[in-house]
């Protein structure tokens, strides 16, 4: 089969294995992402229907990318070729996207609407805030931020505890997050926690419900298994307990995630659950060269609870890795400035192919200075979230709203942006109301106009028409929204011009251009609100046509589960910078030349982690920024770092001794290598020509 051939043997096997529990064990740079891909189609050309495998990942990035594979594999542009009808295409979709469409069908039998809205971060801040600010708290401070993560923690099964060891402030976390949750209900609204806790839910309380989704996919497929939490894994074996087809893609070399709940165990201990597993090995690195590679090993193999594997690459040995110690910080930013120039001139090696990879975002300050004086463009990973930035907040908020009048926190996000009358005073007195009432802020909104609530509602007669004129235009527009002829994107740009939204920003940001850039963010924002998520359109939806509103309703929710989206598009248009980025961020990730900096004691592996018991992580995590190196790596650290104003002393990592001498080149910042003469003036010659070359330019 000419699928099968482009495989090397070990990726074939992986492809056959059909039927029955899989894991495949895919190192760094092994080609997982066309064993998965190619498994797939395998799969669909053999005779299993399409609709029949779910493929579950991380991203909806990596979801895209396997869409598009598998579609190119399936449905071939040569006539000649019979195509796969379109309906035989699996549901290729992250862990949370997962349970959005699961709770959009049966949400409604836990007690919700099926239009219930998505809350983020800020959201679910912005309830911790309005209930922290009814609770006599004296002389404790809570951060709103850290509560959250507790909950967080619990809910997934992380900690057995919430607060802090002491018995009041535990007692106020376990009542606020009785409060926390009751308002997510009573808002019609789920955090991303629920996208995974409620689905589980309904299978465990369901029957029905599980068996539906076990008859639908009867084959799934895992990617980045190694990440995976203990709520993912119980999702996985309820769908699987029956037909015990479960594929698992991962790496527990790669597992760097432990602080944000993933469980290695999943992956370690995987023949407890299935103990007719079959295990493939992927050793073959497509990526890297042997001296990046033995290094990488060398390292890893001191890791003692893993399963054991090799990498090695047709690539030949490449170049020594330099491991390189500088004074301080500035002098390794500078040093690493001045290598990725060098290479440009010298080498004609473009600023994209360079990456900075670093333990913590403080470390990047020194190399954006450095970089800035050199005059080579970066680009930081990483940085403001588009989606936080505040126009987009604010639209968002407005299309929630629209979307679910009982979503508190955007309603109060917007409700006097701009300004119609409604006070931070007003505001809260009807916040009080929606809670003596068990009602949301709309509807004790809608009862003080109806007069329901007599006069004791504490609001005065210039606050109570401002409530009116808001309820009536939030009805008019949300019942605009039912036409199934409105398109989004037009309807979006015009609706916020004509809430006076633009006139906003131009009247508060003192520069044009600034503002004008604003309101462009929204602009293209409004435009993608058109655009179809493949997961969101079901077959009834396509016959019966969608309503606005039911369209916003599917628009929203992929913007909340692709919250990278913008992020996504700029990366996918790279230019020519320079990478700076953390090692937790760029795994998936890889570039020609590498700089791993500041491996040190202390940051790599961290000081956390001898407390935590962590070190295990801290090598897979350093082990991950060596393996994406292709052509050239190189390592360096500082024997000081300026903390609070003052130079405090640093150590190299002790990672650095179980690097092997024979891949490892230990160099000192003040003592060059020495160059071969011949090889000296032929680097003279090529920087001489490439100052010419940009001289002409000028």
């Amino acid at each position: 089969m000419r699928l099968l051939r482009q495989l090397n043997p070990q990726q074939q096997e992986a492809v056959r294995a059909v039927d029955g529990p899989l894991l495949i064990l895919a190192g760094a740079g092994t080609g997982k992402t066309r064993v998965i891909t190619s498994r797939i189609a395998y799969m669909i050309q053999n005779g299993v229907e399409g609709e029949k495998i779910l493929g579950v990942t991380f991203t909806n990035k990596a979801a895209r990318e396997m869409r598009d594979r598998i579609r190119k594999i399936i449905v071939p542009k040569k006539k000649t070729l019979k195509a796969q009808p379109a309906g035989t295409l699996p549901l290729l979709t992250t862990f949370h996207s997962l349970g959005a469409r699961i709770l959009r069908q049966h949400i409604d039998q836990l007690g919700y609407k099926k239009s219930f809205v998505i809350y983020d971060e800020s959201d679910q801040l912005g309830i911790l805030k309005k209930i922290l600010s009814r609770i006599s708290l004296g002389d404790t401070k809570i951060d709103p931020r850290e509560m959250l993560g507790a909950f967080s923690r619990l809910r997934n099964g992380m900690a057995t505890g919430l607060g802090p060891s002491d018995a009041a402030v535990d007692y106020v976390y376990q009542n606020v997050l009785k409060q926390y949750c009751a308002a997510l209900k009573a808002s019609n609204a789920v955090d991303f926690d629920d996208l995974l806790l409620l689905p589980l839910k309904l299978f465990e309380e369901f029957p029905e419900v599980l068996k539906f989704y076990q008859d639908q996919f009867q084959y799934v497929m895992v990617d980045e298994y190694q990440d995976t939490n203990a709520i993912q894994f119980r999702l996985l074996l309820k769908l699987t307990e029956k037909s015990r087809n479960l594929c698992v893609v991962g790496d527990d070399d790669q597992s760097i995630y432990g602080w944000r709940g993933a469980e290695i165990a999943n992956l370690l201990n995987l023949e407890k659950y299935f103990p007719e597993l079959k295990i493939v090995k992927l050793e073959q690195n497509y990526r890297s060269t042997n001296s990046i590679l033995k290094t990488a090993n060398a390292l890893i193999k001191n890791n003692a609870r893993r399963r054991e594997k090799s990498l090695w690459s047709d690539k030949g040995h490449g170049e020594l890795v330099p491991v390189v110690g500088f004074a301080d910080e500035h002098a390794e930013a500078k040093a690493v400035a001045d290598h990725i120039e060098m290479e440009r001139l010298t080498l004609r090696i473009p600023w994209r192919d360079q990456a900075i990879l670093f333990r913590t975002n403080l470390q990047a300050r020194p190399l954006e200075t450095a970089l800035r004086q050199s005059g080579i463009r970066y680009k930081l990973i990483g940085g403001q979230s588009y989606f936080d930035r505040k126009e987009i907040k604010d639209f968002m908020a407005y299309l929630k709203f629209l979307q679910n009048n009982d979503d508190d926190a955007s309603l109060l996000r917007i409700a006097n942006t701009p300004p119609r009358g409604l006070s931070p005073k007003s505001m809260e007195s009807l916040i009080g109301l929606s809670h003596e009432w068990n009602v949301s802020v709309f509807q004790a909104m809608q009862r003080v106009i109806s007069q329901e609530s007599g006069n004791t509602t504490g609001l005065s007669t210039r606050a109570i028409n401002a409530v009116e004129k808001f309820v009536e235009w939030a009805e008019a527009v949300s019942d605009s929204l039912e036409s199934k002829e409105i398109e989004l994107g037009t309807w979006a740009v015009a609706f916020m011009e004509g809430i006076g939204y633009w006139e906003e920003i131009r009247k508060f940001e003192k520069e044009v251009e600034a503002a004008e850039n604003r309101i462009i963010n929204v602009r293209e924002l409004a435009e993608e609100l058109d655009s179809e998520s493949e997961d969101s359109v079901s077959v009834v939806d396509q016959i019966s046509g969608r309503t606005g509103k039911v369209r916003l309703q599917q628009a929203l929710e992929r913007f909340s589960l692709d919250a990278d989206w913008k992020q996504n598009q700029d990366e996918e248009s790279r230019g020519d910078w320079v990478t700076l980025i953390t090692a937790h961020s760029c795994k998936g990730l890889e570039f020609p030349r590498v700089h791993v900096v500041g491996v040190e004691e202390g940051l790599m592996p961290h000081s956390r982690s001898k407390v935590e018991g962590t070190l295990d992580e801290e090598r897979r995590l350093f082990y991950v920024a060596i393996t994406r190196a292709m052509e050239s790596l190189r390592i360096t650290y500082c024997s000081g770092r300026k903390r609070y104003g003052e130079v405090t002393p640093c150590h190299p990592s002790a990672f650095l001794d179980e690097l092997p001498e024979d891949t490892i080149d230990r160099q000192c910042s003040s003592r060059p290598k020495k160059l071969d003469a011949s090889k000296g003036r032929q680097m003279f010659s090529d920087l001489l020509a490439a100052l010419d070359s940009e001289a002409g330019t000028d």
